[in-house]
C-alpha cells in the first residue's frame, strides 16, 4: 500500500495541484482512464470546499489530503479543520475552484457534496479527529 499526503495552504490555485496530483496517484494504482475525469473533478471539489472553509476560519492551517493505493481500490480522504458553520451547514458550505469569488449563503448547504456524490460511487463524509470533516472517497482499481 502506497501513501501520498498533500499539506496545502488555503489557496484556491492550490486545488489545481491537488487534482493533478490524484490523477497522477489513480492511474499509477489502476484507475480506469475513463474514470481519471471523475477523480480530477470529486477532488477539486472536495479540496475547494476545504479551502473555502479555511480560508474563513481557520487560513493559517493547511488542508490535508491522502491518497492511498490499496491492491484494490485508490482512496483519498480530503480534511479540514473548519468549525461546523451555524445553521446546520456542517460546514459544507459553497464549493467552487474560486472559492472566493463565490458567496457561499447563494449556494444552499452541501450543493458541492452532492456533486461529489454524483461523481463516487462510495463516498462518506466524517467528522474530523477534532474538528472538521473528512470526505473520503474510493474508486476501484484494476
Amino acid at each position: 500500500m502506497a501513501t501520498v499526503e498533500l499539506r496545502f495552504s488555503a489557496l484556491p490555485a492550490h486545488v489545481r495541484t491537488a487534482r493533478l496530483v490524484a490523477a497522477a496517484v489513480a492511474r499509477r494504482s489502476g484507475v480506469d482512464e475513463g474514470v481519471l475525469d471523475e477523480v480530477r473533478l470529486a477532488v477539486g471539489e472536495a479540496c475547494s470546499r476545504a479551502v473555502h472553509l479555511h480560508r474563513r476560519h481557520c487560513p493559517d492551517r493547511p488542508v490535508l489530503v491522502t491518497l492511498v493505493d490499496d491492491t484494490d481500490a485508490f482512496r483519498v480522504a480530503v480534511t479540514d479543520e473548519a468549525p461546523a458553520e451555524p445553521g446546520g451547514g456542517e460546514g459544507f458550505g459553497a464549493l467552487t475552484d474560486v472559492a472566493d469569488l463565490v458567496d457561499a449563503e447563494a449556494v444552499p448547504p452541501g450543493v458541492g457534496l452532492a456533486v461529489i456524490a454524483g461523481l463516487v460511487d462510495d463516498v462518506s463524509v466524517e467528522p474530523g479527529r477534532d474538528s472538521g470533516l473528512v470526505v473520503r472517497m474510493t474508486w476501484p482499481t484494476t
